[in-house]
């Protein structure tokens, strides 16, 4: 006789991590909110269809890092299902963000070779870089922190940057910085270049990313925005998830994204979203503003009309309403069942879910 009280089982079901920030320092904060991560979704995450991680990866892009990342991976991987990655700012970006910031579109392809291939230590790579007083660098981390400091949208792959100050000396071109930023990204993660997709237990997995080493923001091109526009398609229906990953989010959208939180960042954002509206079912998961998941507008409601998205908060630290910066890890838990899809907080210094932080998507969205 059919037990009716047996819970129901979904379908599928992954999990969501963003903004990891690994150091190259076992023993730093970061990775130890990983370490702990990785050790928690171990004990819930069998049959899982994978781990989304949502860029951000690395804190600088550094090689100390990724191998730091593949310690700590090695040592998890038995118990744990693949991870597919985003590429994040932190990741590629025209900025290595220390004290003093290094901006490295003012400095020689040597130089960079240096930093990003020869691994030398950040106390002498500061040398590369224009001195800067610490005025001076509280300034510019302002300036990129407010998305100001962008690289042209209509720059081509071999044209130069030249600072000012280095006048008559040629900057590394963006085309080669992009090159030596991604190699590191991709010989690490298995991805290859900034968007991919992924057929996985009958679910499609799209991934986004910026095309330019911008320090804060999303750079896609039309030809990312049309290949998208194709994706979306493969056998789409308006009953069944479609699943999308892009680290920066839309702006007014998630928490972190409101206009005057400034941690929106996607150059096309309009563009984007025009795209977005033909497929409400989507599902859209993003990180960089690493607001906790305690916070207002974890989830944006589409309504039928647009996607629905989820701040995927942060494993290496918080942010909150209140704009302060709070200690602790946290990600998401996706469980895929017939007519809906279920997303849970989980915090995973307690290895507790998020009371309050539990969401359901119906399917079929309807308007």
């Amino acid at each position: 006789m059919k037990n009716e009280h047996l819970p129901e089982l979904p379908l599928a079901s992954f999990q969501v991590i963003t903004d990891t920030h690994v150091r190259d320092d076992a023993d730093h904060i970061h990775n130890r909110h990983l370490v702990q991560a990785l050790a928690d979704i171990a004990t819930f995450s069998q049959g899982s269809s994978g781990i989304m991680h949502v860029g951000d990866v690395t804190d600088r892009g550094l090689p100390a890092e990724y191998r730091e990342l593949e310690r700590i991976l090695k040592q998890h991987a038995e118990n744990l299902p693949d991870i597919r990655y985003t590429v994040g700012n932190h990741d590629i970006g025209a900025v290595v963000f220390q004290n003093p910031p290094l901006i490295l579109v003012e400095m020689t392809a040597d130089e960079v070779a240096g930093l990003l291939e020869q691994d030398e230590v950040l106390d002498s790579a500061t040398g590369f870089a224009k001195t800067q007083t610490a005025a001076e660098s509280a300034a510019i981390i302002k300036q990129l922190t407010g998305g100001m400091y962008k690289l042209p949208s209509n720059l081509k792959p071999d044209e130069q940057l030249i600072s000012e100050e280095a006048a008559g000396v040629e900057s590394i071109t963006v085309a080669e910085l992009w090159h030596r930023r991604m190699k590191h990204f991709e010989d690490t993660t298995g991805m290859r270049g900034t968007y991919h997709d992924h057929w996985i237990d009958g679910y499609h997995y799209i991934f986004l990313g910026t095309e330019q080493p911008h320090p804060k923001d999303c750079e896609l091109s039309a030809e990312q925005l049309v290949w998208l526009e194709l994706t979306l398609s493969e056998h789409a229906t308006p009953d069944r998830p479609i699943f999308l990953f892009l680290h920066q989010p839309l702006m007014n959208t998630v928490a972190g994204s409101m206009k005057e939180q400034g941690w929106y960042g996607v150059n096309q954002d309009a563009e984007l979203k025009a795209i977005l509206t033909q497929y409400p079912q989507a599902i859209l998961f993003t990180g960089h503003t690493h607001w906790q998941l305690e916070a207002q507008r974890t989830m944006y409601d589409g309504e039928g009309r647009m996607p629905t998205m989820f701040n995927a908060s942060s494993v290496g630290y918080l942010w909150t309403d209140q704009d302060e910066h709070l200690e602790g890890s946290e990600g998401l838990h996706v469980e895929i069942y017939k007519d809906r899809v279920v997303v849970k907080g989980r915090n995973f210094v307690t290895g507790e879910w998020i009371e309050g932080a539990e969401f359901t998507v119906h399917y079929p969205v309807l308007d």
